[in-house]
């Protein structure tokens, strides 16, 4: 950039921040980097500006750079939840797309910092994934790298299996007695179990009979944290780089939990800031013009920053003009703005959604459910109530199936027996089969996975050699 851009842009900065702290925004320090696409798309795909080397990450890129390249889309910004916050901006923006974002950015910054789901969040992120990076080259480095990109596959295959809870009773630890025995049967060559079978008749006489328990005591969602605390196959390098990729994705479960109402309020406020800067004919038009590329309607699916925009404007109008009703429950007149903080702090899109998405507002942006038959797309639900549990159910766990370990010990021979929580939708059958061994590669033994095909209850199970359907 040349001085004078930098010049206007950090005037741009110095006055948005003063406007947004002035209506009430509260954010971590901000810091600015105005870097070329190349950069901006690089973190893009691997999420942050510092992270582990994956193919995965590198095929992400090279579809939206060559999205970037042929105009078919752009990111303008990336913004990082951390203390400070980093935002970064395309070099080619114009000073007012520049100014839009930053304000976008502020309003983001406002919510990682004050909404209860990022409440556990490590605001050190940068750092730790630069340390786990390295942590990760230096085992490529000692184990070989196909060996930790293929465990590394296994991992993320299932990484959204996590319970990003924000109160959680730990899983019980496995009894003293129970962990000597694992370490004893381990093997050193191919027939050392068989010197330990005395000490195994022996302590089998003297033990007293206890009443098995079941692991885990309760179905468990956290697969992740089930397998890195009880498999029996997995090396110390490997739980080591389970534990890390776990933390990584604790710390992007909140965005997944709460984008309609993320993007709504920084759009929001992207437009009260605006609307308070002196700007230009020529400055208002392209505003305008960007303005209406964010947040405009789609009629075949949900763009969360209008959505989101839409039910917080709708909840302050609500609430600085109660029904009589409303000020029965103690609601006053011309609390509005005091509502939509109050929301942005407690909320996920979850309950956003369901407590705040009202009739009216369907009926007034002419919402609808379709499905597409044959060539065609045909609206087949208008109700409010089937429109909004529809909206709900997508947002439930991120809008991945919720899976839970029912078994660590299926059949009494250390087999995992994973649940569907059934609810409508289907599993998709060849991603399942695709999955199934790569958590047999993590758990070291046979694996099932019980879900509902056609109505019928069905489970699917993985042997290391063979995949296996049968109805239960």
């Amino acid at each position: 950039m040349y001085l004078s851009e930098t010049k206007e842009l950090t005037r741009a900065i110095e006055e948005i921040t003063e406007v947004a702290k002035g209506f009430g925004l509260d954010f971590y320090p901000m810091r600015y980097e105005v870097c070329p696409a190349d950069i901006i798309y690089t973190f893009g795909a691997y999420g942050m500006p510092t992270r582990f080397t994956h193919w995965s990450f590198g095929k992400q890129f090279h579809k939206m750079k060559l999205q970037y390249d042929l105009g078919l889309s752009q990111i303008y910004e990336l913004v990082i939840n951390s203390d400070p916050c980093y935002a970064f901006l395309l070099n080619t923006n114009s000073l007012i797309q520049n100014k839009l974002i930053i304000a976008h950015v502020l309003a983001h910054c406002d919510f990682f910092k004050n909404n209860i789901r990022f409440a556990n969040t490590r605001k050190d992120m940068v750092e730790s994934m630069t340390a786990t990076a390295e942590r990760i080259a230096h085992y490529e480095m000692v184990y070989g790298k196909e060996e930790v990109e293929s465990f590394l596959d296994a991992i993320l295959s299932i990484q959204e299996h996590i319970d990003p809870s924000i109160v959680r009773f730990n899983l019980p630890e496995k009894a003293a007695e129970d962990v000597e025995e694992e370490e004893s049967y381990k093997k050193r060559g191919e027939y050392d179990d068989l010197w330990s079978l005395d000490q195994r008749e022996k302590r089998s006489q003297t033990r007293k009979p206890k009443r098995q328990k079941k692991i885990p005591p309760s179905p468990e969602k956290d697969l992740l944290l089930f397998i890195e605390e009880y498999s029996r196959e997995l090396e110390d390098w490997q739980r080591d780089v389970l534990t890390m990729m776990r933390e990584e994705m604790l710390y992007f479960w909140p965005q997944l939990e709460t984008k309609v109402m993320n993007e709504g309020w920084a759009s929001y406020w992207h437009q009260r800031i605006m609307r308070e800067l002196d700007l230009t004919s020529s400055e208002t038009l392209e505003y305008a013009k960007l303005n209406a590329g964010v947040v405009q309607p789609s009629r075949t699916s949900i763009n969360p920053y209008y959505l989101g925009i839409k039910i917080f404007e709708d909840i302050e109008e609500r609430y600085n003009n109660p029904t009589e009703e409303m000020i029965r429950n103690g609601c006053e007149p011309n609390k509005g703005r005091d509502k939509i903080f109050e929301v942005r702090e407690m909320e996920s899109d979850i309950s956003f959604i369901r407590n705040y998405l009202t009739k009216e507002l369907v009926a007034k942006e002419d919402m609808y459910l379709f499905e597409k038959k044959g060539r065609d797309y045909r609206i087949t639900e208008k109700d409010y109530l089937q429109i909004r549990d529809q909206l709900v159910t997508q947002r439930v766990n991120g809008g991945f199936p919720y899976i839970t370990v029912e078994n660590g010990d299926y059949l009494r021979n250390g087999e995992l027996y994973l649940q569907h929580g059934f609810e409508g939708i289907e599993l998709d059958i060849k991603y399942l089969e695709h999955v199934l061994p790569y958590i047999y590669q993590l758990w070291g033994r046979t694996v099932h996975m019980e879900t509902v095909i056609e109505g019928k209850e069905t489970l699917y199970s993985y042997d290391g050699k063979e995949m296996h359907k049968q109805r239960i």
